[in-house]
C-alpha cells in the first residue's frame, strides 16, 4: 500500500492488521511497529521511533499510545486518531466475539488449554519488543551493559523495575550513559 497515496488509509490498514496479531496487548507489536513504521514506511527514524516509545510508556494511560504518536508523526490529528482507532476497534471486536464464545463453551476443557498456550507467545514476544526497543536505544557500551543488567536483574530477583528504571535515570541525567 502506498502511504503517499493515502496516508490515513495505510495508517488505518496498517494498525488494523496488526492489532490482530498483538497477542499480549500494543507492547508485543513494538517489533513489528518497529519494522514497519522505520524499515517499511520511513515514517520515523529508530531515534524517533525509541523518543516515540519512551513518552508513550512515561504519558499515563494504556500502552497503545505508541500507535496514536506514530500516526501524529505521519498526519496529525487525523492520523493519531485513525491509528488508534484502527489499533483498539479490530481487537475489541475480536475479545467480544471470543468472550461469547468461550463463554457458551465454559464446560470444555480447551478454552484454558488455548489461554495457557498464549502466556509463553505473548512473553516472546514482549522480549521481542524489549530487544528491538535496546537495539534502537542503546548507542554506547555502557548503555548496552546497563540495559543487560537489569534485564538479568530483572529476570532473577524481585526486585521492582521502577527501582531499575530511576537508578538507569539517574545515570543518564548524570552522563553516565547516553
Amino acid at each position: 500500500m502506498n502511504a503517499d497515496a493515502n496516508p490515513l488509509l495505510t495508517l488505518a490498514w496498517t494498525f488494523a492488521l496488526m492489532s490482530l496479531f498483538a497477542v499480549g496487548g500494543a507492547n508485543s507489536a513494538i517489533p513489528e511497529m518497529h519494522r514497519v513504521a522505520v524499515e517499511v514506511q520511513h515514517w520515523l527514524t529508530d531515534k524517533q521511533f525509541a523518543d516515540v516509545y519512551a513518552i508513550s510508556q512515561l504519558s499515563p494511560g494504556p500502552n497503545v499510545l505508541i500507535v496514536t504518536l506514530i500516526g501524529y508523526s505521519v498526519a496529525g490529528v487525523a492520523g493519531a486518531l485513525v491509528a488508534t482507532l484502527s489499533m483498539c476497534v479490530p481487537t475489541a471486536v475480536l475479545a467480544l466475539c471470543v468472550s461469547r464464545f468461550l463463554a457458551r463453551s465454559s464446560h470444555a476443557r480447551w478454552p484454558a488449554i488455548v489461554q495457557a498456550a498464549l502466556v509463553p507467545l505473548s512473553i516472546g514476544l514482549m522480549g521481542a519488543s524489549g530487544f528491538v526497543l535496546a537495539r534502537t536505544s542503546d548507542r554506547t557500551l555502557a548503555a548496552v551493559l546497563v540495559t543487560a543488567g537489569a534485564a538479568v536483574l530483572a529476570s532473577v530477583t524481585k526486585l521492582n523495575p521502577l527501582w531499575m528504571l530511576l537508578a538507569g535515570g539517574c545515570l543518564g541525567f548524570a552522563g553516565l550513559i547516553g
